[in-house]
């Protein structure tokens, strides 16, 4: 093979190593009724749907957190509103970076390319983010 067509074939694969490595369902709504999911289909949609109202309820309890930065601070530094609100900025980025790792880069790795990681990454997505919201809850008093 000529060298060109070898980086194009290369960067090809890298790109479809790097698509295939996301968890991803087929974008059609979940059946009726998830405990009857029967194929790998239904399954990763049912799992995609219930990650998003996991992320949807993070995402809301993350800006209460936010919001209820200034009455918490002190306002003597490093304990100000500013400080704070960057703590928990870097936090979350923090645990996004391990949840993402953990769940899309271990877990998978369990599976060997089987069919049944994409719902177990999402699943592991969601358990995660069910706790990270429980935690900031538990933290910022949060309803």
């Amino acid at each position: 093979m000529p060298r060109v067509s070898m980086s194009v074939f290369s960067l090809a694969l890298l790109t479809l190593a790097a698509a295939s490595s996301q968890p991803t369902f087929s974008g059609e709504p979940p059946p009726a009724d998830c405990s009857a999911a029967l194929s790998t289909v239904e399954m990763n949609n049912c799992a995609g749907a219930e990650f998003d109202k996991a992320d949807a309820e993070l995402n809301r309890v993350y800006k209460a957190a936010l919001a209820a930065v200034p009455e918490m601070a002190t306002g003597e530094p490093p304990f100000d509103k500013p400080n704070w609100e960057e703590a928990l900025r870097a936090s979350q980025r923090a645990w996004l970076a391990f949840r993402d790792a953990e769940c899309e880069g271990h877990v998978e790795k369990f599976w060997g390319g089987g069919t049944g990681a994409t719902v177990d990454i999402i699943g592991c997505k969601t358990e995660k983010t069910e706790q990270r919201t429980k935690e900031l809850k538990q933290r910022y008093e949060i309803e």
